[in-house]
């Protein structure tokens, strides 16, 4: 790969960044800025990355929360996994959501145990340089203050008013009053910040992130939980630990693609990569074949992870059976010239932030989400603590290995890359952002850096697709029309969407003894290195 191409094929008002000594790259400036302070008082890029983390449950609300979850794969000299989710209530019981064809959207059946803090203060316990209190400090002063909302965020709040501000139920009312404060969402430019967020994030610092788990904090969540039809107890909150776990991989052309192991979807990139590994993309990223062949393996490789993917304590299939060559090629012999209607399963048996670091010791790849939205439309009174929904990703059949127990962690889409060259030695962290986008994205950005020659910038510029189910999939209106018109000759159903529905990505990668940074331009994102 030559990652510092001058190859710019696709208009963008970013470039490439380059340093010698850190990087850094999220989806919000002012996250940014919170890790470049902890770069510049000595910390490391572990320490960076948690400061951003922190700074973006206040800057970027309608992505992720402290009540969420969140997922990391850290280069230390090897790559290690972190995951930060939560598992369901210990009181759930399945005859409760067996009523419903799917899992509820809001309210407390949809709340899991938050994973995230307890994920900052796991990667802060080893690799931790900086004082636990200070990577807190920017997103404190943040929430204080207030801060100037910026357009991407202004647009993904304003789009989820019709979803929350309907909701009429109790424990909804304290969200709706700090989330939509004039009754709407806050327009671009205009300020918000919230007191209660940042007591809250001062609580968290001074207690190492105890408290939510053990602490004054925890205590609040279960009582509003008791009061309001919750189910969370004090136990389920001090059984939460997160859990490191071992990468798994697959060599596409020359590089080593890393994702996490279920609960995870990061396996479906593996899934579509292991197939596309068997065509010759030609070095042409504009054409029908390769859109065609790219489309075909998501999907195959999302029939797949939907089927069996869950809880690795409930899986039924291991993950070493569905990367297996020979079944693979099985999988690659099933793709057609027209788009297939419909795909099985091949054995037989659904909103977050994306951020990376790296110094010249350590590289961080990180996301955290409150899943769909704000989350589940419940914030802890007096707090700012907006719970996720994470528990909306099981499924109501009971026949499912991911189907809703209690003590069980559900489907989660979160996913953070990473990709190694042949010899073992880091190139960095990827990552896309967007529910199912997630596994769509990390395909793209490594076949637009292995097949097509892009830079990392050039690779998050490129137009996007996005596969959505049997022949339905979104273009980016940036694909030439030719192309459009290609495609739904061969059966595919074309719809053409605005960016918001093609992710936010972050990459950095190592080249030559420098970081090459870069953030997506769909998001109002920033990369830094120097």
């Amino acid at each position: 790969m030559n990652l510092t191409s001058d190859r710019y094929p696709y208009p963008s008002q970013r470039r490439l960044m380059l340093g010698k000594h850190y990087a850094i790259a999220t989806s919000q400036p002012l996250a940014v800025l919170a890790g470049l302070e902890m770069f510049w008082e000595g910390g490391n890029a572990v320490d960076a990355a948690i400061a951003a983390a922190v700074a973006l449950t206040v800057v970027e609300p309608t992505m992720n929360g402290v009540g969420g979850d969140g997922f990391a794969q850290i280069w230390d000299g090897r790559l290690q996994g972190l995951n930060g989710s939560g598992r369901s209530p210990h009181a759930w019981r399945f005859e409760e959501f067996a009523e419903y064809p799917k899992m509820p959207r809001f309210g407390w059946q949809t709340v899991t145990i938050p994973g995230l803090v307890a994920a900052w203060r796991s990667a802060w316990d080893r690799w931790g340089k900086l004082p636990f209190e200070q990577l807190f400090a920017p997103a404190i002063r943040y929430a204080t203050e207030g801060f100037p909302v910026s357009p991407v965020t202004a647009a993904a709040w304003r789009l989820v008013e019709k979803a929350y501000l309907p909701l009429q139920a109790p424990e909804f009312s304290y969200f709706k009053t700090m989330f939509f404060p004039q009754g709407r969402a806050p327009r671009t430019g205009e300020t918000w910040g919230s007191q209660d967020l940042a007591n809250t994030l001062k609580e968290i610092a001074n207690t190492g992130g105890e408290s939510i788990y053990s602490g004054a904090l925890a205590q609040r969540i279960v009582e509003f939980a008791a009061t309001t039809g919750g189910k969370i107890s004090v136990s389920d909150l001090q059984a939460h630990q997160s859990d490191w776990v071992t990468p798994i991989s697959t060599r596409y052309r020359d590089v080593d693609v890393w994702e996490l192991p279920p609960n995870t979807q990061g396996i479906a990139a593996l899934l579509a990569l292991n197939i596309l590994e068997g065509f010759d993309l030609g070095g042409q990223r504009e054409t029908v074949e390769t859109y065609h062949r790219q489309i075909e393996a998501m999907k195959l490789a999302f029939a797949d992870t939907r089927a069996h993917v869950s809880d690795p304590d409930f899986m039924r299939l291991r993950p070493e059976r569905l990367l297996d060559h020979p079944y693979l090629c099985n999988r690659r012999n099933q793709i057609q010239p027209h788009a297939a209607p419909y795909v099985h399963p091949g054995f037989q048996a659904g909103g977050t932030v994306y951020l990376a670091t790296a110094d010249q010791n350590l590289m961080v790849s990180w996301i955290q989400s409150n899943y769909d939205g704000f989350g589940s439309g419940i914030a802890i009174p007096g707090t700012g603590i907006a719970l996720h929904n994470r528990g909306a990703g099981f499924e109501t059949s009971a026949a499912h290995p991911n189907a809703v127990a209690p003590n069980k962690r559900p489907f989660h889409t979160i996913i953070p890359g990473f990709l190694t060259q042949e010899d073992g030695q880091p190139l960095g962290p990827i990552g896309v952002m967007g529910a199912a986008m997630q596994p769509q994205g990390h395909v793209q950005m490594v076949t637009n850096l292995v097949d097509f020659g892009l830079n990392p910038q050039a690779a998050l510029d490129a137009p996007r697709w996005r596969f959505i189910e049997n022949t339905h999939v979104r273009l980016e209106k940036t694909v030439a029309p030719t192309l459009i018109q290609a495609l739904r000759d061969r059966g595919h159903h074309i719809e053409l969407s605005d960016p918001t529905w093609f992710g936010k990505g972050q990459i950095i990668l190592r080249h030559q003894g420098s970081l090459l940074a870069a953030s997506e331009p769909r998001s109002d994102g920033l990369a830094i290195a120097g």
